[in-house]
């Protein structure tokens, strides 16, 4: 009926990718932000100019990680040291801070022009599980969730929202670590081995994978079946239609 074990009670889901479609547009917002760093940087140490790749890129080092760890591990991996800055950075000021608040002002600037789509199988399934009572959660790292939740008309069909702001508040390490998937597990007062994970990001997959919950769905949007599966997968589908039908 729901295209997972019968023990399974409690369902955890992913924002980014998984219920909406606005991984895209978090992807243009790192390629923006990063981008215009880049160039930046060629211009002031000569070294040459190597765009943000929306898709290797995004989903190695930031896709599912809380905003802030996102930028510093993309940075790592050209080799850049930037100062950690503080939260009172001007958005694009050169420093983690700074960067990152840009990033943001630009994910909420395509959101408020392009609107928020939920993906019809995931409202299909949530719908399916508010109708047997099963008791849901979406774990995010983005300090937006709330509204992109309302934007997208989907925030009735779960009963827990634990995303950056709850994070930051509780002092929870972000994805890959499995803190928040088990702080929203504890919330909706579901033991890990019987509550399933849906992610469409590596380091969520690994999250779930390392919280041992008893189902991992790697969402697979991009063509990266294998490696979902490599990170802890138990499930890779297409969309969440598929476990409705029994396809999964």
């Amino acid at each position: 009926m729901l295209g997972l074990p019968e023990h399974i009670q409690a369902y955890l889901f992913d924002l980014d990718g998984v219920l909406t479609q606005t991984a895209r547009v978090h992807a243009a917002a790192w390629k923006d932000m990063f981008d215009g760093f880049l160039r930046a940087e060629a211009v002031r140490t000569g070294r040459a100019f190597v765009p943000f790749d929306p898709v290797a890129d995004y989903d190695t080092y930031v896709d599912g990680r809380p905003r802030l760890d996102g930028t510093r591990a993309f940075l790592a991996s050209r080799g850049f040291e930037v100062p950690e800055g503080t939260a009172e950075d001007p958005p694009g000021t050169r420093s983690v801070q700074g960067l990152s608040s840009a990033k943001n002002d630009t994910v909420l600037r395509l959101i408020r022009e392009q609107g928020v789509q939920p993906y019809e199988g995931s409202v299909a399934y949530l719908e399916r599980l508010r109708a047997l009572g099963r008791p849901t959660a979406v774990v995010s790292s983005s300090a937006n969730c709330r509204d992109v939740l309302k934007a997208a008309g989907i925030e009735g069909l779960l009963d827990v929202v634990v995303d950056g702001i709850t994070a930051a508040r509780d002092g929870l390490p972000g994805k890959p670590a499995p803190d928040t998937y088990l702080a929203a597990a504890k919330e909706l007062g579901a033991e890990p081995a019987h509550a399933a994970v849906f992610e469409d990001a590596l380091a969520g997959v690994a999250s779930g994978h390392a919280g041992g919950f008893g189902a991992v769905v790697g969402v697979d949007r991009t063509g990266q079946a294998e490696a979902l599966r490599e990170h802890g997968a138990t499930v890779v589908v297409a969309d969440l239609a598929e476990l409705l039908a029994g396809d999964a």
